[in-house]
């Protein structure tokens, strides 16, 4: 059996209005098909969109190529990699103070008074 033979005579078509009718409901057919409308309006756009930027990468590929970033001395990578490490052990520290206070403070509400 085919999908296209669902749709050959009136009366299954009549059938199958009747039965989603049943299902849904006449109160939330008119919104069920306005929800419709938009999924299918933004699903039109969004593909139109996609179509477009495909059409746009071609064009922007041929632009200027940038060139390599220089690299840098070894120095240079060592006393950001320390600044960085530097920067860890900071916030390291300030969690470490953040959770301990928090745990005073747990330890203190549970205290009766």
């Amino acid at each position: 059996m085919n999908f296209g033979d669902l749709f050959d005579s009136p009366w299954k078509v009549l059938i199958i209005a009747v039965v989603v009718l049943v299902l849904f409901g006449s109160k939330k057919m008119p919104d069920a098909a306005r929800s419709l409308g938009r999924s299918m309006r933004i699903l039109k756009a969004e593909v139109s969109n996609i179509h477009d930027n495909d059409d746009e990468k071609p064009e922007a590929a041929a632009g200027p190529v940038p060139a390599p970033a220089q690299a840098l001395p070894p120095s240079t990578h060592q006393q950001q990699i320390e600044q960085l490490q530097q920067q860890v052990r900071d916030l390291q520290q300030q969690a470490a103070g953040l959770n301990g206070a928090a745990a005073a403070e747990a330890q203190h509400s549970q205290q009766p008074s």
